[in-house]
C-alpha cells in the first residue's frame, strides 16, 4: 500500500512536515509513506494555466493518482487553513472537473499540529469542506491534532512525545485499515 502524505506547510522547520515524517517511520508493515510538499507551486493564475498546468502540479498530481491514499497534515493560519494548501488543491483541481477525477472516491485523512492549544480542528474542519466538493473517500474514524507542538517535537523536528508518538501509530495503522478495507 502506497500513501501520498502531502504537508500543507512551507517552513523547513514545519511541525506538520515533522508529524508525516514521524508517520513514515510508524508506518505498519507494508505500507509506504511518501512525503510531498507544494513547494514550487506558483499561485493560482487562469492566465498563467492558459499557458499550461506547471510542473510542479503535474508531478504531485500523478504523484497522488498513482497512490492508494492520501494523508494530508493541515496547520492552522488564523482558525482556517493555510494558503499555501488551498492553493494547491486549487490548482490540483485544474482543469475544471480535474479535483473530482484525482480525488473521487481516493481513501484521505486529515492530521495537524499547531503550537497551539486547540490543535487544528478548524483548519481541518473548513479543509473537510474544500475536500467534500471532490468526493474524496474519507476515513472519519480517526481524527489526530497536535496541540502545543513545541513540546511534541524537538529542535530537529524529531517526535519526542511518547503519547503523541502511541497516538499517531494508532491513527496510521487505523488509516491503512481502513484503505486495505476498500481496496477489497
Amino acid at each position: 500500500m502506497k500513501i501520498i502524505a502531502l504537508s500543507g506547510a512551507l517552513r523547513r522547520a514545519s511541525y506538520n512536515t515533522a508529524l508525516l515524517r514521524a508517520a513514515i517511520k510508524l508506518a505498519p508493515a507494508g505500507v509506504t509513506i511518501e512525503l510531498r510538499t507544494l513547494h514550487g507551486i506558483p499561485l493560482y493564475d487562469g492566465d498563467l494555466e492558459a499557458e499550461g498546468i506547471p510542473a510542479a502540479v503535474t508531478e504531485l498530481r500523478e504523484a497522488i493518482r498513482a497512490a492508494d491514499a492520501l494523508l494530508i497534515a493541515t496547520p492552522e493560519y488564523n482558525n482556517s487553513i493555510p494558503g499555501v494548501l488551498k492553493n494547491g488543491l486549487d490548482w490540483l483541481s485544474r482543469p475544471s472537473g480535474e479535483g473530482a477525477k484525482l480525488f473521487g472516491g481516493k481513501p484521505t485523512a486529515l492530521v495537524g499540529a499547531t503550537p497551539g492549544g486547540f490543535g487544528t480542528v478548524q483548519s481541518q474542519d473548513a479543509l473537510l469542506s474544500v475536500l467534500r466538493s471532490f468526493g474524496n473517500d474519507f476515513w472519519m474514524a480517526g481524527r489526530l491534532m497536535v496541540s502545543k507542538a513545541g513540546t511534541v517535537f524537538d529542535a530537529d523536528g524529531q517526535l519526542v512525545d511518547d503519547k503523541a508518538r502511541e497516538l499517531l501509530q494508532q491513527f496510521v495503522a487505523g488509516f491503512a485499515g481502513f484503505v486495505k478495507a476498500r481496496a477489497k
